[in-house]
């Protein structure tokens, strides 16, 4: 940040597994680069004078493999909880801030949209905590805006989220709404609770018992905001998992002043 608490350089290093190293999609790998290992880490929607991403191949004797939103998933939380941290320090609103930064007329409509939904800006419900999450994938462009709780165990209650979602011309609101919905709840689930527990070489975690998911009185309630286009449509199943997670975390840090660096947050 530079004195006026502009952004000025971008650099994010990433480190993980390749999950398509030796199979028949190995020849995605170039110049020793997994594009899928950093996707959504070099896409960024906001403009960045000065941007450097890397990513170094780890080494694991832990299969992996493609997860629901695929690489976006841990890249966009790691990048929207960051942008929230960086707009803190600034003193900037969160949104009025990723808005600033923005170059794409429809990117802007969708986080502007589901502001407005939202209510962004008004005094927020005693005890509750507000955040938001903007994330292109797929082609895709989705904005969540999550409201938060916590209970006396300092468990995390999510009670609202917003979601706007272009998608391209809608071709069947339904389908889009009903996959926005899961999306929403199987990257909540995997925010809160989704850990596969290793020990020993063993996997521990078995069964639904001990890898829990969101039952439905912990579900909150999803407003989903579908944005009318006429462009090409694109995909609508994995867009809108990404930015739940980095939505709860920043409404977090809204409410208790506690950042969370840790998926899933259940234990931290």
């Amino acid at each position: 940040l530079d004195d006026a608490g502009e952004i000025t350089a971008w650099e994010n290093r990433l480190v993980g597994q390749s999950f398509i190293e030796g199979t028949s999609f190995g020849f995605l790998i170039q110049n020793g680069v997994d594009p899928i290992a950093v996707e959504g880490a070099f896409e960024l929607p906001y403009h960045v004078p000065n941007v450097a991403v890397d990513w170094h191949m780890a080494k694991a004797p832990v299969p992996t493999l493609a997860w629901r939103s695929v690489g976006h998933t841990h890249t966009a939380f790691s990048k929207e909880t960051f942008l929230d941290e960086l707009f803190h320090a600034a003193g900037k609103d969160p949104v009025a801030g990723r808005l600033a930064l923005m170059h794409d007329d429809r990117s802007k409509a969708v986080l502007q949209t589901a502001a407005d939904r939202f209510g962004w800006g008004k005094p927020a419900t005693a005890g509750r905590g507000v955040g938001v999450s903007f994330v292109e994938s797929f082609g895709g462009r989705v904005a969540q805006i999550a409201e938060v709780s916590t209970d006396v165990e300092g468990r995390i209650k999510v009670e609202r989220v917003v979601c706007a979602v272009d998608c391209g011309q809608p071709i069947n609101p339904q389908i889009i709404e009903a996959q926005v919905e899961s999306a929403i709840m199987f990257g909540l689930s995997a925010a809160l609770y989704g850990e596969i527990k290793i020990e020993n070489g063993a996997v521990l975690t078995t069964n639904f018992h001990n890898y829990p998911v969101i039952r439905m009185h912990q579900a909150p309630v999803i407003e989903v905001v579908i944005m009318p286009s006429t462009e090409s449509p694109t995909g609508i199943g994995e867009p809108a998992t990404p930015p739940i997670g980095p939505a709860v975390a920043n409404a977090y840090f809204n409410l208790t002043g506690k950042r969370v660096y840790r998926l899933p947050f259940e234990p931290a």
